[in-house]
């Protein structure tokens, strides 16, 4: 019923018409409105007046100006960064521990032998050029030679530089001349390891090295690469280190530990590592006080003896601390520790708690990102090092129709291999080196918003000492391999400490650094400062726009009724002025609407009323005696 009653009286006013026009508005305004200026406009003189009415255009214009300022600064989303220092019982970091070396070279051995064999000639024939043996027995398999071939640039003519391919006798020049490989000396060139579409094609990219040393480990790295990718995975972690072989100690605080207390991953850098207090199975382990005494101990053997002499030039073991359930790529966070030394590392911690959307484009737990996370068949918490890596392989698989060895692969793909694929270490190289691609993928993953990082410092010492090596390799080799003999050198020995220094740990938070409450103020403390305003006078501001708008819907209503009016008296085309001349010069004309009825059984039409006989008030001349004559 109240709905009804508002609508009638709002019909009544739309009949009514207007009630008051804008000038009428305005003046009202003007007269009662709490913003100061617009009274003085109405009420002053006439110079005054215009005074105040530029004044009050100018601070008005001040205000939406700094309004927008202030508006585009909270839109911006800033944040703050505070850092705070607490104090509490601190679950320790899983802890990741790997060997240098991915693989025993006793195991691997008979997967490598001819590309042992092949790098072995060629680095005779680098730096011996004039003894190297003609005939091989048995003769090399050039076959993973000239799939990715090393070869040699002699630059000494930079207008005709010699490629020099280390097994070919003869060595072709850009200006179609030859040269024989033996008449160079080899070791202070260059080298250049060429990838090609396919063999024998003109596509290919080059990568260069200033030591023939690097670049007979990439060449190695990329052809085993492709030989390991064909084994299967089970036989990999075969050929790796076993933990009981590895961890030759273990104590966590006052309680001893062992092997059995980690759990094993397969690392493609790094072959077998095993990760203690990962948090899968069991719940994270807390420390219970600081210092060295109550942190984890470990004793490790690398057996540097059996390591791959042309895969791993560096010798010890690379660990690395990592939150519980979180994957560790130790290749770009982890730490050596040197073998015949005593490692022990002070732990700080760092929480860092980031701002999600809008203020930052981080993310809870991966689910809001649009790439495929392959580490999450180790079931592991997402990361940005997961998300790019994963990227790379999801692309890599997309154009080269097959996956990297040393990322985990998609369902239903297998990994690149000189055999299945020849052109895939072109295709690598291209991808790697694409900025496009590294761009698609920084913009597609996104930062955790919670992460929590570990600070560490690290000293070293030699161990055992010489005054204790002999007893300790006793120990360790009976309790290792049951034999009295010493098995075990300073070579392949490693002490580790990890420990927290102190339980203060720093949490580093983001806050808005504008808030609606900012922005409200501030945009009062503006509207204030200038007008003398407040929130009052925009709602009286509002009214009056509401009742302009209103006053036009009743003009324009208005307007339609008396042009809906006016075409009701002229049902048809209104008649011409010839037509109207007519109608006062002919009485029995009359206007025929269209449509109208005709024939016999039409009405007569009714004469108008006949305009005055001006001829009668005319002056007639004076009869005259001839025109009398005449008519007798």
């Amino acid at each position: 019923m109240k709905l009804k009653k508002y609508l009638v009286r709002a019909l009544h006013r739309l009949q009514k018409g207007p009630g008051y026009t804008y000038k009428e508005l305005l003046v009202w305004y003007c007269d009662n409105t709490n913003t100061h200026g617009p009274k003085r406009i109405i009420k002053e003189g006439p110079k005054k007046k215009l005074i105040w009415f530029f004044l009050t255009l100018l601070f008005a214009s001040l205000v939406f100006w700094q309004w927008g300022i202030l508006i585009n600064t909270y839109l911006s989303y800033n944040v703050t960064s505070s850092l705070s220092i607490g104090f509490k019982t601190m679950k320790f970091p899983a802890v990741t521990i790997c060997n240098a070396n991915p693989f025993k070279y006793s195991e691997v051995k008979p997967l490598l032998k001819e590309l042992d064999r092949l790098i072995e000639a060629a680095l005779e024939r680098i730096l011996q050029p004039g003894n190297g043996s003609e005939d091989e027995f048995p003769p090399l398999d050039l076959e993973l030679w000239n799939q990715i071939p090393l070869v040699l640039i002699d630059e000494h003519d930079k207008d005709n530089p010699i490629i020099l391919d280390i097994f070919e006798s003869n060595q072709t020049a850009v200006g179609n001349e030859t040269a024989r490989g033996n008449e160079t000396n080899m070791s202070n060139l260059p080298a250049v390891c060429p990838q090609c579409s396919h063999q024998g094609s003109d596509n290919c990219t080059y990568r260069n090295f200033s030591s023939a040393a690097q670049a007979v480990t990439e060449w190695y790295i990329l052809q085993s690469t492709s030989i390991l990718s064909k084994v299967p995975l089970h036989e990999r972690i075969r050929m790796g280190y076993q933990a009981e072989d590895m961890i030759l100690a273990c104590l966590y605080g006052a309680e001893p530990c062992n092997y059995k207390n980690f759990t094993q991953i397969y690392h493609p850098d790094h072959g077998n590592c095993y990760i203690f207090n990962w948090g899968m199975d069991e719940e994270a382990l807390n420390s219970s006080n600081p210092g060295a005494e109550f942190g984890l101990k470990l004793i490790l053997d690398i057996s540097q003896q059996d390591y791959i002499p042309y895969l791993s030039s560096a010798a010890g073991a690379r660990l690395m601390l990592h939150q519980q359930k979180s994957f560790p790529f130790l290749k770009d966070q982890g730490i050596y520790a040197m073998a015949g030394t005593e490692t022990s590392i002070g732990v700080l911690v760092d929480e860092l708690e980031r701002m999600g959307y809008p203020y930052s484009d981080c993310t809870m737990n991966g689910s809001d990102v649009p790439v495929r996370n392959l580490y999450s068949q180790y079931n592991t918490s997402y990361s940005i090092q997961a998300c790019l890596r994963s990227c790379f392989q999801n692309h890599m698989v997309q154009i080269c129709g097959c996956g990297h060895y040393m990322f985990p692969l998609p369902e239903g793909v297998t990994y690149c291999n000189n055999e299945d694929n020849p052109g895939w270490a072109y295709c690598y190289s291209s991808l790697r080196s694409s900025i496009k691609q590294r761009q698609i993928c920084i913009d597609s993953c996104k930062e955790t918003c919670n992460d929590t990082q570990y600070k560490m410092t690290i000293s070293m010492a030699d161990w055992p000492s010489e005054a204790s090596e002999d007893w300790i390799f006793h120990i360790l080799s009976y309790e290792r391999d049951m034999s009295t003999n010493v098995t075990l050198d300073r070579n392949g020995i490693i002490k580790l400490n990890i420990y927290f220094q102190e339980y203060n740990y720093r949490t580093i938070s983001e806050s808005a650094a504008t808030t609606i409450v900012w922005l409200l103020s501030s945009l009062g403390g503006q509207f204030g400062f200038w007008m003398g305003g407040s929130v009052l006078c925009l709602i009286e501001f509002g009214e009056i726009i509401i009742d302009s708008l209103w006053i036009t819907v009743i003009n324009v209503i208005s307007w339609c009724k008396g042009l809906k009016r006016r075409r009701a008296q002229f049902p048809d085309a209104p008649p011409t002025v010839s037509e109207l001349v007519e109608a006062h010069t002919n009485l029995g004309f009359q206007h025929e609407a269209t449509g109208a009825v005709s024939g016999p059984e039409a009405l007569p039409p009714e004469p108008g009323t006949p305009p005055p006989n001006y001829d009668s008030l005319r002056v007639q001349p004076l009869d005259s005696p001839d025109s009398d004559a005449d008519s007798e």
